[in-house]
């Protein structure tokens, strides 16, 4: 089966497709990965990776258009609470510029049936069967419904959605089960990350995506960090001189492989960031912020698996809570237990065909 897979062009909208494009390869189908910008590295995966984003595309003159044509919009969006006004305005722009080139792909590979992101909806826009597969705590039909409103291209129902989040964190209406596995290509690690520190280990990341006020928790955590007995890396920082003893740098790396060698992990709150921890059973401390993050950082501090807190409200106390606080432990590793029970990808690659079979013939 010819399978195609759509991705908006960031590496964290592309990243969680990564594990089932790879098994439905391996499981014998015929897969091509079409996104765009940065999220072309994942041709280092092997795949088949086509570029149908035009170079003219920035979400950031996207973003600052919408900004100051609805300030409203702009402004909850901002404070975490703009619902998906904002982001579908954003998608939808994107998707439009998507829709040609995708089309024109679609014509002359001719997939029998497309996997898209969510706010990937040009994907459901070839008159192809298409499955959306989640890749937040967002139900992903709301955000295809959501982003498909907004572009001028007609926007098709999925015949299913492949439902990546556990259940004690996020519960959808119809869908199938699939495990999330963390993604984020190769890359060298040093041997030091891999290994047990002595001391409890806390990583501390950020958005691969640039914006206002970006390096400001990982700033906050530093300052607080020589208060706290544990060793703390910093991935990407902006600054690498006059740091605490105790922490240490690094540059890219494949997280997941590093997060079964640390005892907690500081974040931005994004989708694969929140789920990536989850995964692997690290407690997190979560920045509330624009978009999805508040939604994130209330859903890790309601099932009790993390903790929530802006730049200004990090302390050492907190810090030392996270990688001590027993309950943060056990609720990180039950929903890390749950995650290892939904179907793996390559479960689900090998009942492929009378998966998508089903799904045609069956909507929900």
């Amino acid at each position: 089966m010819r399978v195609l897979v759509v991705a908006a062009p960031l590496l964290g909208h592309v990243f969680p497709l990564m594990p089932l494009a790879l098994a439905l390869r391996e499981a014998g189908h015929d897969v091509v990965v079409a996104t765009g910008g940065e999220a072309l590295r994942v041709r280092d995966s092997g795949l088949r990776v086509e570029d149908v984003v035009p170079s003219n595309v920035r979400f950031g003159a996207i973003a600052l258009r919408i900004m100051l044509a609805h300030p409203v919009v702009a402004g909850r969006e901002m404070r975490g609470s703009g619902g998906l006004d904002f982001v579908s305005r954003l998608f939808g722009t994107v998707g439009d510029a998507m829709h040609g080139p995708l089309r024109e792909l679609a014509g002359s590979w001719k997939p029998d049936i497309v996997v898209h992101e969510p706010l990937a909806a040009a994907g459901a826009a070839l008159g192809v069967p298409s499955i959306v597969h989640d890749v937040s705590l967002f139900d992903g039909v709301d955000l295809t419904a959501a982003v498909g409103a907004r572009m001028k291209a007609a926007v098709r129902s999925p015949t299913t959605t492949l439902r990546t989040a556990p259940k004690s964190m996020a519960e959808f209406l119809g869908g199938r089960p699939l495990r999330f596995v963390p993604y984020s290509g190769d890359g060298e690690v040093p041997q030091w990350l891999v290994e047990p520190s002595g001391k409890p280990r806390i990583l501390v990341s950020r958005s691969t995506v640039s914006g206002p006020g970006a390096g400001r928790m990982m700033a906050a955590v530093t300052k607080a960090a020589g208060q706290v007995d544990a060793e703390f890396v910093l991935v990407r920082p902006a600054r690498t001189e006059g740091l605490p003893d105790n922490v240490r740098t690094v540059g890219w790396v494949p997280i997941p492989r590093v997060l079964p060698f640390c005892d907690g992990i500081v974040h931005h709150g994004g989708a694969g960031s929140l789920l990536g921890a989850l995964a692997a059973g690290v407690p997190q401390l979560v920045e509330p912020g624009p978009g999805d993050r508040t939604v994130h950082a209330t859903a890790v501090t309601g099932r009790g698996a993390g903790l929530a807190a802006r730049p200004e409200e990090v302390t050492p106390a907190l810090l030392t809570r996270l990688i001590e606080d027993s309950k943060l432990q056990r609720a990180a590793g039950e929903v890390r237990d749950e995650i290892a029970g939904m179907p793996s990808p390559a479960e689900v690659a090998e009942q492929w065909e009378s998966f998508t079979r089903w799904g045609r013939g069956s909507r929900e």
